[in-house]
């Protein structure tokens, strides 16, 4: 006979009564900390690139102030995030909660596919005061909330402060007017072939930065038309294609520059444009000696009572899907991560900016000074157009850049040319904009 059988029919009367009390009460125990009827709730979370990895170390802090929670994190690469997740919304395979570029989560928004957050926010341990203005700006549609900003990064001027200096350059230009004369008493130093900054061709940052600092807003009624022909945008885009024009940057594309932090080092170029992802690489990258030839500032305005300039609002959040039948287990895997303690611990073992502003606040950032730039910087930066089509615009505009610079087309030339192939991506949005208001065709 087994002994707890035995001890079982041997109690009877208030022995028994209380034998039973204690048998309920260590099932209970068990039962809360598998999650309630001996079940556990498994959050699929999707994380791209090496954050995808490293936010695993994280997880089992989670894990144990969350019993019954077990978090699986699926590590996508960057390049194949963005199909991965059309097609699992498509199949219906989509996860709990994921991490998006922020210029994804209109795309996703106008597929259906996001939760709305405006009731979870309220109440919460995430308020949009904690974060800068700019980056939270991005996870809203219409001014719904969909997304949490995870990390941020944004675009400032890297520059060699001893070749400013030499060329009698004494701060940092605060100015389009000041930054030209910069550039161009870089240029006039004496030596082999150099330049006073480089641009990449390629790269659609530069101009859409130029654009914004001048007040452009890109698209127009509410972004079912381009709007490149305005007199804002054709003046930045005129100022940065006479960049080239002058020889104050090389016509280069990214694939056309041998080494970018050698040509830093050896004085090929002066300046660049550029996001914190580059920090480390200089730290590492550049000579011993060139150590303490080269700072960071934020972006120079168009006119300097403006001063800093508008950069881009960039970065990762964190969204629920509507399909989760965990959403509330996966918020508070959103409000762990937006913890301004996990935030510092995450740019501990990523590099990555924090977007909750008090995180700043950690000695291992507040004691940088080339960080103050980015801090700085970040307080004065605009999200890219909310329409699913951007991530096209932005090439197209580029490309714009691209046919000016190179000889290809007149600035007119190119500015019609961008119009109508911005019109013509911006088509269906048209259509379905005008449907849904009652103005065409169902």
């Amino acid at each position: 006979m087994a002994t707890g059988e035995g001890t079982a029919r041997r109690l009877t009367g208030p022995a028994a009564r209380r034998a039973v009390r204690a048998a309920f009460a260590a099932g209970a125990v068990l039962l809360a900390a598998c999650g309630g009827g001996g079940r556990r709730t498994t959050l699929q979370f999707w994380a791209l690139g090496r954050e995808g990895e490293v936010v695993q170390k994280l997880i089992p802090d989670f894990e144990r102030a969350n019993p019954g929670v077990h978090v699986e994190v699926q590590q996508i690469p960057w390049t194949a995030a963005h199909e991965k997740l059309l097609t699992a919304f498509v199949g219906r395979s989509t996860p709990d909660l994921a991490q998006l570029g922020n210029t994804w989560i209109p795309e996703l928004v106008a597929l259906g596919a996001l939760e709305p957050l405006g009731d979870r926010l309220a109440g919460s341990r995430v308020a949009p005061r904690d974060f800068f203005p700019g980056i939270w700006a991005t996870n809203e549609i219409a001014g719904v909330p969909y997304g949490v900003p995870w990390y941020v990064d944004t675009r400032v001027l890297f520059y060699r402060s001893d070749l400013l200096a030499r060329a009698g350059v004494q701060r940092p230009p605060r100015s389009w007017e000041e930054w030209r004369a910069g550039m161009r008493a870089v240029k006039a130093l004496p030596g082999g072939e150099h330049y006073a900054i480089l641009l990449p061709t390629d790269e659609w940052a530069q101009p859409v930065v130029l654009a914004l600092q001048a007040g452009a807003d890109l698209l127009r009624d509410g972004g079912r038309h381009a709007d490149f022909k305005e007199a804002r945008f054709r003046k930045a885009f005129e100022f940065y294609v006479s960049l080239f024009a002058e020889r104050l940057a090389p016509p280069l594309g990214n694939a056309q520059v041998a080494n970018l932090y050698q040509q830093f080092a050896d004085g090929y170029f002066a300046m660049v444009i550029t996001g914190p992802w580059n920090l480390g690489e200089f730290r590492r990258r550049l000579p011993a000696d060139r150590q303490s030839d080269w700072a960071v500032a934020p972006l120079p305005a168009e006119t300097a009572a403006d001063y800093p300039g508008t950069s881009l609002a960039g970065g990762s959040s964190l969204v629920l899907f509507a399909a989760s039948r965990h959403q509330d287990a996966a918020f508070r895997l959103v409000e762990f991560l937006a913890d301004e303690r996990q935030q510092a611990r995450f740019y501990a073992l990523t590099g990555d900016l924090p977007a909750r502003t008090a995180a700043w606040a950690d000695p291992a950032l507040a004691g940088d000074p080339k960080l103050r730039a980015f801090r700085t910087q970040l307080e004065h930066v605009r999200p890219m157009p909310k329409v699913p089509e951007w991530e096209r615009i932005a090439t197209a505009i580029a490309e714009a850049a691209e046919r000016v610079i190179l000889g290809r087309q007149s600035v007119d030339g190119s500015l019609d040319q961008l119009q109508a192939d911005v019109d013509a991506m911006l088509a269906k949005r048209r259509f379905l904009l005008d449907r849904a208001a009652g103005k065409g065709p169902r």
